[in-house]
């Protein structure tokens, strides 16, 4: 993209605006090239106008939350990266009524502090989210979860920007959100609604630490990674899942390395980056460790982090 394209793109526009800019520091795998140009919207209006600008110009556009999902390659990202960093993304709203509480909050709100906003509050219903990180928006659009549930539990609606930069509320139930899908529409999410129930704080808040206990015990925390590479595939005789950790660790892939890429020794679903590793190197042994479980049990795994590249839009 030219500086010139870029100016054109952006120039009425009321964002913030780096060209160039690194992306490395702002992924847990801390490695990775640049973007294009990296824009953050003051307002929920210059929002729609830089999604539809960004149709207009047939520019690939991406949303970047606080990129514990992620591997950017290292020839970069091209065209437009959003970042939802203002505090219009990230305001909350409570609604009770009938029993239960609506919680609205921005696409930007970090979801571990919403987690624990809601259990120091009494309000059950999200705790099972306990340890996931990321953003809001980033949870509603790949229903993440874990062992204990997944976004879509609790979800009640989802306020989309449409590629023709319009606001389209979807409630929960219009959705087709299924594991690591959250199944929505073209668009960016701009807000979610969560119905949460009142609840005595006290055992709210010990469910929440109960949860985050099991999954710090069982994940490499402190190394950087991007949690679980692949995705739990289906058993095709029963139907269930089966997990992918287990698939690497029976397939005697731990401690696995490709230059500064290593399988963890934790828990075989992480790949971590270390000694100046770089996206290439984990990208590479993300693709050995997949050949290596299918040549062990047939069975193929699909990758649940996701790579930006300037081919892969």
């Amino acid at each position: 993209m030219s500086t010139a394209h870029r100016h054109t793109v952006i120039a009425d526009l009321d964002v913030d605006a780096t060209p160039d800019a690194e992306l490395a520091a702002k992924t847990w795998f801390g490695v990775g090239g640049r973007a294009d140009l990296l824009v953050s919207p003051r307002s929920i209006d210059a929002l729609e106008a830089l999604v539809r600008r960004a149709r207009d110009e047939d520019m690939p556009l991406r949303v970047l939350g606080k990129g514990a999902n992620l591997l950017v390659l290292d020839d970069g990202v091209d065209g437009i990266v959003v970042t939802l960093d203002h505090a219009c993304f990230q305001v909350l709203e409570m609604e009770r009524g009938g029993g239960s509480t609506l919680v609205r909050v921005g696409a930007g709100a970090d979801l571990f502090k919403l987690m624990t906003d809601l259990a120091r509050a009494g309000l059950a219903g999200m705790e099972h989210l306990a340890g996931i990180p990321g953003t809001v928006g980033g949870a509603v659009a790949m229903n993440a979860g874990g062992i204990y549930g997944d976004t879509a539990q609790s979800l009640h609606t989802v306020e989309l920007v449409t590629p023709g930069g319009d606001r389209a509320v979807h409630p929960r139930t219009e959705l087709s959100m299924a594991y690591r899908d959250g199944g929505l529409p073209a668009g960016v999410v701009a807000r979610a609604t969560f119905r949460v129930e009142p609840d005595d704080p006290a055992k709210v808040n010990a469910r929440f630490r109960e949860i985050f206990a099991w999954k710090k015990s069982r994940q490499p925390f402190g190394s950087a990674t991007a949690g679980c590479m692949f995705k739990n595939p289906l058993d095709s005789r029963s139907g269930d899942r089966v997990s992918a950790g287990l698939l690497i660790d029976r397939a005697g892939l731990k401690g696995l390395r490709v230059g500064g890429a290593v399988v963890s020794q934790v828990h075989g679903n992480f790949v971590a980056q270390d000694a100046g590793g770089t996206a290439s190197d984990i990208a590479a042994l993300a693709d050995l460790v997949a050949a290596r479980v299918l040549d062990h049990c047939g069975i193929q795994l699909e990758r649940e982090v996701v790579f930006w590249g300037r081919t892969c839009h």
